[in-house]
Protein backbone atom coordinates (compact mmCIF):
# COMPACT_ATOMS: atom_id res chain seq x y z
CA UNK A 1 0.00 0.00 0.00
CA UNK A 2 1.45 3.35 -1.01
CA UNK A 3 1.43 6.59 0.95
CA UNK A 4 -1.25 8.01 -1.36
CA UNK A 5 -3.53 5.02 -0.72
CA UNK A 6 -3.08 5.44 3.04
CA UNK A 7 -3.93 9.10 2.73
CA UNK A 8 -0.60 10.27 4.14
CA UNK A 9 1.30 13.12 2.56
CA UNK A 10 5.03 13.27 2.04
CA UNK A 11 5.33 15.72 4.95
CA UNK A 12 3.52 13.30 7.26
CA UNK A 13 5.80 10.47 6.18
CA UNK A 14 8.92 12.58 6.79
CA UNK A 15 7.58 13.65 10.20
CA UNK A 16 6.84 10.03 11.07
CA UNK A 17 10.30 8.88 9.96
CA UNK A 18 11.94 11.71 11.92
CA UNK A 19 9.98 10.82 15.06
CA UNK A 20 10.91 7.15 14.73
CA UNK A 21 14.58 8.00 14.16
CA UNK A 22 14.53 10.27 17.21
CA UNK A 23 12.97 7.49 19.28
CA UNK A 24 15.63 5.07 18.05
CA UNK A 25 18.42 7.44 19.07
CA UNK A 26 16.86 7.92 22.52
CA UNK A 27 16.55 4.14 22.95
CA UNK A 28 20.20 3.64 21.94
CA UNK A 29 21.30 6.24 24.49
CA UNK A 30 19.18 4.63 27.23
CA UNK A 31 20.68 1.22 26.47
CA UNK A 32 24.22 2.59 26.62
CA UNK A 33 23.48 4.32 29.95
CA UNK A 34 22.11 1.09 31.43
CA UNK A 35 25.16 -0.93 30.39
CA UNK A 36 27.58 1.71 31.63
CA UNK A 37 25.72 1.92 34.96
CA UNK A 38 26.23 -1.85 35.47
CA UNK A 39 29.94 -1.61 34.77
CA UNK A 40 30.28 1.47 36.97
CA UNK A 41 29.13 -0.59 39.97
CA UNK A 42 31.90 -3.11 39.32
CA UNK A 43 34.43 -0.30 38.93
CA UNK A 44 33.36 1.26 42.23
CA UNK A 45 33.84 -2.05 44.05
CA UNK A 46 37.26 -2.54 42.47
CA UNK A 47 38.42 0.98 43.21
CA UNK A 48 37.17 0.71 46.80
CA UNK A 49 39.22 -2.45 47.34
CA UNK A 50 42.26 -0.73 45.81
CA UNK A 51 41.86 2.34 47.99
CA UNK A 52 41.43 0.27 51.14
CA UNK A 53 44.58 -1.67 50.25
CA UNK A 54 46.48 1.55 49.66
CA UNK A 55 45.19 3.06 52.89
CA UNK A 56 46.33 0.01 54.86
CA UNK A 57 49.73 -0.02 53.22
CA UNK A 58 50.27 3.68 53.82
CA UNK A 59 48.97 4.33 57.34
CA UNK A 60 48.59 1.06 59.24
CA UNK A 61 51.82 -0.62 58.22
CA UNK A 62 54.22 1.49 60.31
CA UNK A 63 52.17 1.24 63.49
CA UNK A 64 51.48 -2.48 63.33
CA UNK A 65 54.92 -3.24 61.96
CA UNK A 66 56.66 -1.97 65.07
CA UNK A 67 54.15 -3.63 67.39
CA UNK A 68 54.47 -7.00 65.68
CA UNK A 69 58.25 -6.75 65.33
CA UNK A 70 58.68 -6.10 69.03
CA UNK A 71 56.31 -8.93 69.85
CA UNK A 72 58.30 -11.33 67.59
CA UNK A 73 61.57 -10.18 69.19
CA UNK A 74 60.23 -10.86 72.68
CA UNK A 75 58.40 -14.10 71.83
CA UNK A 76 61.05 -15.82 69.69
CA UNK A 77 64.03 -13.93 71.03
CA UNK A 78 65.26 -13.03 67.54
CA UNK A 79 67.12 -9.88 66.51
CA UNK A 80 64.92 -6.84 65.91
CA UNK A 81 66.06 -6.53 62.27
CA UNK A 82 64.89 -10.08 61.48
CA UNK A 83 61.56 -9.43 63.20
CA UNK A 84 61.06 -6.23 61.15
CA UNK A 85 61.85 -8.12 57.93
CA UNK A 86 59.26 -10.79 58.73
CA UNK A 87 56.62 -8.14 59.43
CA UNK A 88 57.45 -6.25 56.22
CA UNK A 89 57.05 -9.43 54.17
CA UNK A 90 53.69 -10.14 55.80
CA UNK A 91 52.34 -6.71 54.86
CA UNK A 92 53.61 -7.02 51.30
CA UNK A 93 51.68 -10.30 50.94
CA UNK A 94 48.49 -8.68 52.30
CA UNK A 95 48.85 -5.71 49.94
CA UNK A 96 49.36 -8.01 46.95
CA UNK A 97 46.20 -9.97 47.83
CA UNK A 98 44.16 -6.73 47.92
CA UNK A 99 45.62 -5.49 44.63
CA UNK A 100 44.83 -8.83 42.93
CA UNK A 101 41.25 -8.50 44.19
CA UNK A 102 41.05 -4.97 42.78
CA UNK A 103 42.43 -6.13 39.42
CA UNK A 104 39.80 -8.88 39.20
CA UNK A 105 37.03 -6.37 39.86
CA UNK A 106 38.37 -3.99 37.21
CA UNK A 107 38.74 -6.91 34.78
CA UNK A 108 34.96 -7.44 34.95
CA UNK A 109 34.33 -4.01 33.43
CA UNK A 110 33.57 -4.26 29.72
CA UNK A 111 32.46 -1.96 26.95
CA UNK A 112 28.72 -1.67 26.24
CA UNK A 113 28.67 -4.40 23.58
CA UNK A 114 24.92 -4.49 22.99
CA UNK A 115 24.81 -0.74 22.43
CA UNK A 116 27.73 -0.84 20.02
CA UNK A 117 26.17 -3.71 18.07
CA UNK A 118 22.79 -1.98 17.94
CA UNK A 119 24.31 1.31 16.77
CA UNK A 120 26.23 -0.51 14.03
CA UNK A 121 23.03 -2.21 12.87
CA UNK A 122 21.17 1.11 12.83
CA UNK A 123 24.02 2.77 10.95
CA UNK A 124 24.02 -0.04 8.38
CA UNK A 125 20.30 0.41 7.78
CA UNK A 126 20.58 4.19 7.53
CA UNK A 127 23.61 4.05 5.23
CA UNK A 128 21.72 1.98 2.67
CA UNK A 129 18.99 4.61 2.36
CA UNK A 130 19.57 6.82 -0.67
CA UNK A 131 17.95 10.25 -0.82
CA UNK A 132 15.91 11.18 -3.85
CA UNK A 133 17.35 14.04 -5.90
CA UNK A 134 15.42 17.25 -5.38
CA UNK A 135 14.60 19.45 -8.32
CA UNK A 136 16.10 22.94 -8.18
CA UNK A 137 13.48 25.68 -8.59
CA UNK A 138 13.89 27.71 -11.79
CA UNK A 139 14.37 31.02 -9.97
CA UNK A 140 17.34 29.68 -7.96
CA UNK A 141 18.97 27.61 -10.71
CA UNK A 142 20.69 30.55 -12.44
CA UNK A 143 21.37 32.79 -9.46
CA UNK A 144 24.51 32.56 -7.38
CA UNK A 145 24.71 34.32 -4.06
Amino acid sequence: MSAAEEGRSLGELVASATAELSGLVHDEIALAKAEIRQDAKKAVLGSTAGMVGGFLALFAVPLFSFALAFWLRNWWDIPLAVACTIVGGLYIVLALILFVLAKRKFGGVSKPERSVRSVKESAAVLSSVKPHPRPVPADKAGSST
